[in-house]
């Protein structure tokens, strides 16, 4: 049975990124944790080279958009941006809470998140480490996250080991509008129906 994914949905990119062989990671990363598109802005690759580490071909199965620069960045109505970088007021990421909606940016290999980018964040987070992994790490590690803490999953057990449980399948209940409907011909129904007859027929 395959596992029934997160409600929302996600995508990762990242600034100025300029090695081909961790974008085709990250890329590659993205489409097994099912991103629903990715992104560089301000980037140099080529694409040839991106293949070679993105075995899956990820540009086949998502939308990956290239934008120039930062002024022609967007993102859908309602998705919030969280950059991934090392500042004083970054929020570990053990203790992030994801949004459904959003779109993850990393800096590129040796440098940070511009400032303008970082203003047009809604969260920065830090990954908790003695100091900066690969871009690509970091990256894998925050999409991770974001399933462990947004899927469903058996709860860990308190022993040593895995689940001695198997997780139950999720069962899909009716739309909210329909229950409401429902219950609304229900209680018309019952309003309509004849009163019993309480006079009874006893005899004499």
């Amino acid at each position: 049975m395959e596992r029934q994914l997160p409600r929302g949905y996600f995508g990762i990119g990242v600034d100025g990124i300029s090695k081909p062989m961790n974008l085709g990671a990250i890329l590659r990363t993205a489409h097994a944790f099912h991103a629903s598109f990715a992104f560089t802005i301000n980037a140099e690759f080529d694409t040839d080279l991106v293949l070679q580490s993105d075995t899956s071909v990820a540009i086949n199965n998502m939308p990956v958009h290239v934008y120039p620069d930062l002024s022609e960045f967007s993102l859908p109505v309602g998705c919030r941006l969280v950059g991934v970088e090392i500042t004083e007021d970054a929020v570990d990421l053990p203790s992030f809470t994801h949004p459904p909606a959003a779109a993850y940016v990393l800096g590129a290999e040796q440098d940070s998140l511009s400032p303008a980018l970082i203003e047009r964040c809604d969260f920065i987070v830090k990954i908790p480490t003695r100091f900066c992994v690969n871009v690509s790490v970091a990256a894998a590690l925050v999409m991770y996250d974001r399933m462990i803490s947004l899927g469903r999953f058996a709860e860990r057990p308190v022993r040593v080991g895995g689940p001695t449980s198997v997780l139950p399948q999720h069962r899909h209940g009716l739309p909210k509008w329909k229950k409401k409907r429902l219950a609304k011909d229900a209680a018309a129904q019952n309003a309509a129906a004849p009163a019993p007859d309480r006079t009874g027929s006893g005899s004499d």
